[in-house]
């Protein structure tokens, strides 16, 4: 949890780069602190905004808080990562922390690639009893006044506590935030961002890890089924000779049929009927697919698009089956396929 911002060793006196100045160090034990503005994309500002593991899948769910006190304020971030085709970052802060807006979504977007991030920062001030002013002048002016009064009979002179307790002259009231104690609680604030970051995206990476080990075991059942079609009795050159001669010798009883012609066109459906490419893009695809698990990063989009690939693919091969067996093969990739596009759908 954090309890304090990020401070910056010194007692300088306030600069034009935001640092507090020396009476509010020396409150800090000579220290001054300092919120740092945002930096550049793909700078590193040393609070943890770090690019992305490009060893590791992540998913693009998580959920993640971080809380701290500063001062007579607490604040407490909220983070919640779902699906999305890009990277939306939806922002909700306190009252009195709009400054941070544009480093909070700088930060974001430099840890994070993809999903809607819905970030919710609530921040509230602890009770430190009210605040007791009085105003000296017009106490002062009272008493000059009531002074210079010639009091006749028994009228009794003012008291102190009669002179109080005329309008104006104290007045009872919260104690308000200073510019300085706002300055430390939204650096404290951006420090929790980091640390509730940190943990988003170790929760993402870890459902990633779980998502790489069920694609990966999808891809192997694809390639199994692909190697069972390569291997399909269905396929050899004998049994589709075989069909061949069965559909022509049922043919050549019709008279009016040109023989030649008939040959002609049994051997362009023989050709047709060939599903040689769709078994190499099946497997080629499969490859592609599992050497993007091993790369790691943001690869959710390129494998949607070789699963879509790996789709048609598969649907090919079943328009160009004639044989049963190979069809219910067809079929099982289907649906191999389209249970490791839904998985994908959840990749960063």
């Amino acid at each position: 949890m954090i309890r304090s911002a990020i401070v910056r060793w010194g007692s300088t006196s306030r600069n034009p780069d935001g640092r507090l100045g020396a009476a509010e160090a020396r409150k800090m034990g000579g220290r001054h602190l300092e919120w740092e503005p945002p930096q550049p994309y793909g700078a590193a500002t040393g609070h943890g905004a770090v690019a992305l593991n490009s060893k590791m899948i992540a998913s693009m769910t998580g959920f993640a808080g971080a809380s701290g006190t500063v001062g007579a304020c607490r604040w407490s971030w909220e983070l919640k990562s779902v699906n999305a085709k890009g990277l939306d970052v939806r922002l909700r802060l306190a009252q009195g922390f709009d400054p941070i807006e544009p480093d909070a979504r700088l930060r974001i977007t430099q840890k994070l690639a993809r999903g809607t991030i819905y970030a919710s920062l609530t921040a509230q001030r602890e009770s430190t009893g009210p605040e007791i002013r009085v105003n000296h002048d017009l106490l002062q002016r009272l008493v000059t006044a009531v002074a210079g009064v010639d009091l006749q009979g028994a009228v009794a002179p003012a008291t102190l506590d009669g002179l109080l307790a005329v309008r104006g002259v104290v007045e009872v009231a919260d104690a308000a935030e200073t510019e300085a104690e706002m300055f430390r609680a939204r650096a404290s604030a951006i420090a929790g961002l980091d640390e509730a970051l940190e943990a988003l995206t170790a929760m993402r990476l870890r459902e990633g890890a779980a998502l790489a080990a069920v694609l990966s075991e999808r891809l192997d059942h694809i390639a199994r089924l692909t190697q069972a079609a390569e291997l399909c009795p269905g396929r050899k050159p004998e049994a589709v000779r075989a069909r061949l001669e069965q559909s022509l010798a049922a043919l050549a009883g019709h008279a009016g049929l040109d023989q030649n012609r008939l040959h002609q066109e049994a051997l362009m459906l023989a050709a047709k009927a060939d599903i040689r490419e769709e078994l190499d893009r099946l497997a080629a695809h499969a490859a592609a697919a599992r050497d993007l698990l091993g790369a790691g990063g943001a690869v959710g989009r390129r494998l949607d698009f070789l699963a879509q690939e790996l789709g048609r693919e598969a649907n090919t091969l079943c328009a160009k089956s004639n044989d049963a067996s190979l069809t219910a093969l067809g079929l099982e990739l289907r649906v191999e396929i389209e249970q490791f596009r839904e998985q994908i759908q959840n990749i960063e």
